[in-house]
């Protein structure tokens, strides 16, 4: 849950957005500019966090008051390498933030550092990974817990969808760029187990909001409804009045999460009253909407 340390919303003095060249962080990034408030984003080529230099490196971009947003992780991570070279990632950012005093540090964690409930998960949800990502995850929040001075608040997104997204993830994202080039969208299995799916946009709002009140503690950003794969794929054919056809295919093992990971958003609600999430139906339109108005 999160606490508010303004009772009203106040622009920071300055944002600065790490992985502001990735999908959250641009994400971010342009939904603060678009507020008013000053940014400083940060991509790799401006720091490259995996450099043995490189928290001093990024202390030196940073100015005493900032809020700074951690959008920035090598994902998703896959195997032991890569949970490592993230954890160094981790090492420079907290080195860096531990130099500089600054205001308000938010970290874009992910809903992977929860086990499989068979209810809805709130944030008090036990922590326990079954995944590289989610381990990375849980342990980049642990090590912010620990060495972080500043306010903190950690967001947890699930799975995010929206037009610059660079992944290509199996559901609204694959599904919209199948359907758009007229191709078949295969399922695994028919289909249908059931996830939640939050639209880019919505995340970068609940994260402006956060930095405006300063909001410490923990968020799930979630929409609280799920839809099944087969669902999801019948509204990106619609919005592209595509001919693709959707196809089944035999499972070569067990559903992830047990084909049905749901939220409980309270949490939000309680923050943010009035804040309403783009329901999945809508917000595939909307991206689709921005596809073309891009093509």
């Amino acid at each position: 849950m999160l606490h508010h340390l303004h009772s009203v919303p106040v622009r920071p003095e300055r944002v600065v957005v790490i992985g502001a060249g990735g999908f959250v962080g641009g994400a971010v990034k342009q939904a603060a500019e678009a507020a008013g408030i000053e940014v400083l984003g940060l991509a790799r080529s401006d720091v490259d966090l995996s450099a043995p230099d490189a928290g001093r490196k990024l202390a030196g971009s940073l100015r005493a008051g900032d809020a700074v947003v951690a959008a920035t992780a090598k994902a998703p991570c896959r195997n032991l390498d890569m949970l490592i070279e993230n954890l160094a990632i981790t090492r420079a950012m907290i080195a860096a933030l531990d130099a500089v005093p600054v205001a308000h540090v938010i970290n874009i964690s992910s809903d992977a550092v929860y086990g499989d409930e068979p209810v809805p998960l709130t944030e008090n949800a036990p922590t326990a990974p079954g995944s590289y990502h989610g381990a990375m995850h849980l342990a980049r929040e642990i090590a912010f817990r620990s060495e972080i001075k500043a306010p903190l608040a950690i967001l947890r997104p699930t799975l995010v969808y929206g037009a610059s997204d660079p992944h290509n993830g199996y559901g609204p994202n694959r599904f919209r760029r199948l359907a758009n080039a007229g191709e078949d969208i295969v399922l695994f299995g028919a289909g249908e187990e059931r996830r939640d799916h939050v639209l880019i946009e919505d995340v970068a709002e609940i994260v402006l909001r956060v930095l405006m009140y300063r909001s410490t503690g923990t968020l799930n950003v979630a929409t609280g409804e799920v839809h099944s794969f087969r669902t999801i794929a019948d509204l990106a054919i619609a919005a592209a009045s595509s001919a693709s056809v959707i196809k089944e295919t035999p499972r070569s093992g067990p559903m992830p999460h047990n084909g049905y990971r749901p939220f409980d958003i309270a949490g939000t609600r309680a923050a943010f009253p009035g804040f309403e999430y783009v329901k999945l139906p809508a917000g595939i339109r909307h991206v689709q909407e921005q596809t073309v108005g891009h093509g």
